[in-house]
């Protein structure tokens, strides 16, 4: 059985920072291209950040330079930094393959308000 568990998520003030992870099980972890989506409500879930097996990062517009994608393959662990929250961060946040796999996990929630 595949497994993707998102932790981490908070209740946290803007311009704060979170650190969420994601455990992997079921699939061959360092050979997957990987991301960090969220999906707000009332929005399409969208990917944030991903990283590929050879730890090659990309980022959306909206959280360049605020987020850091990462993983540890000997763990088989991705993980969000995310600074200078903003109330627009707010949403549900998966990970997942990049591209995405047929399921989805939990998800973590990150709340950004004051």
């Amino acid at each position: 059985q595949v497994q993707l568990v998102e932790s981490g998520g908070d209740l946290v003030q803007p311009e704060g920072s979170l650190r969420l992870s994601c455990a992997a099980s079921g699939i061959i972890f360092s050979i997957r291209d990987m991301g960090w989506y969220r999906q707000a409500p009332g929005k399409q879930r969208e990917l944030v950040a991903g990283i590929s097996s050879r730890g090659r990062t990309v980022y959306a517009d909206s959280v360049k330079d605020r987020f850091t994608i990462s993983r540890d393959n000997e763990k088989n662990t991705l993980y969000l930094q995310m600074n200078s929250l903003k109330a627009e961060d707010t949403a549900v946040y998966y990970c997942n393959g990049n591209p995405a796999f047929g399921y989805w996990g939990q998800g973590t929630q990150v709340t950004v308000s004051s």
